[in-house]
């Protein structure tokens, strides 16, 4: 009989497009936490029309996974099947307007904050508490200092996996989350930011700043805030160190002795390390509290054959 034909790889089976498709792309430089798989094909679009040009012509069956800075995500050690995108500088144009932003999904939140405040422009400084993208903020709902990205945009430009391109000015917020379609993906935003005093502004990026700094481990590899808060109660943290799990490590991943609602990798941990850690504090939050904390950060992908998802 003759030989049964290979299946080609993935990549020679892809619609054709402007920007960049690699294969067996390492995606752990890709992420805060400097671990984890690779994506089995990597896809850095020209522009928002590659973008769409590329979701529509593409076999719905094959899984679309999109990253911003990689900073509050796991990526499992087995990797991620299918296509990985992650938006390229070409999307992370930041345009002032008279009351407000205009910013694309992969302008850094830190980037838009600092641009916002330069122009004296107000009511955006909670962002430079947040690390990540716009995209990423507005897909999540992401929050810090007082503030929250829903309550402070205006529209959201989006492509989704059908290959639609075109703005939304009616996304509904709640916690932690949106109502954007399965799969959209946020290529810009427009956030309200109206004139305020330039003094007044750089007094409150300051205090963030130093908040930050006093509180966080910012310049550790970690993934931001865990856990969710509960709905009531005690913040996640304070579940979290009453259930003594301040400083806990398995492997080379640590619970942050300074911020006990962060996860760490000291050098060398793998993305099950991290992931089995965090279940680790959920069990134990749980037995001691009561409380079965949410997480907040995405875990992606596949382990590694033979390790569990809680990375067991």
């Amino acid at each position: 009989m003759p030989a049964a034909r290979a299946t080609p790889p993935m990549i020679n089976r892809l619609p054709p497009v402007r920007g960049r498709l690699t294969p067996g792309a390492a995606l752990g430089p890709l992420t805060w936490f400097r671990t984890g798989g690779a994506a089995e094909v990597l896809f850095r679009p020209a522009d928002v029309e590659d973008l769409a040009g590329f979701l529509g012509d593409l076999d719905p069956a094959v899984a679309v996974t999109v990253i911003g800075a990689g900073s509050n995500m796991i990526v499992r050690d087995g990797g991620i099947e299918g296509i990985v995108i992650r938006l390229p500088p070409a999307f992370a144009r930041i345009t002032v307007e008279a009351d407000g932003i205009v910013a694309g999904g992969a302008a850094l939140d830190l980037t838009v904050a600092e641009t916002a405040a330069d122009a004296g422009r107000d009511g955006l400084a909670f962002l430079s508490g947040i690390p990540g993208t716009i995209g990423g903020a507005v897909a999540m709902n992401a929050g810090a200092y007082g503030g929250e990205t829903g309550a402070v945009t205006d529209w959201v430009e989006l492509v989704t996996r059908e290959g639609w391109c075109g703005r939304r000015d009616d996304i509904a917020f709640a916690y932690r989350r949106s109502d954007m379609p399965e799969g959209a993906i946020v290529t810009a935003a427009r956030l309200l930011a109206p004139a305020g005093d330039p003094a007044a502004i750089a007094e409150r990026m300051a205090a963030i700043r130093t908040a930050r700094e006093a509180t966080q481990p910012v310049r550790a590899r970690t993934g931001g805030s865990t856990f969710k808060n509960p709905d009531q109660g005690p913040k996640a943290w304070e579940l979290i160190d009453r259930a003594g799990c301040r400083g806990l490590t398995r492997g080379a991943a640590q619970v942050s002795e300074k911020h006990c609602n962060f996860l760490l990798n000291l050098g060398g941990a793998t993305a099950a390390d991290i992931e089995g850690l965090g279940e680790e504090v959920r069990r134990r939050v749980l037995a001691e509290t009561g409380v079965m904390l949410e997480w907040e950060i995405r875990r992606i992908g596949r382990p590694l054959p033979g390790v569990s998802e809680a990375g067991r």
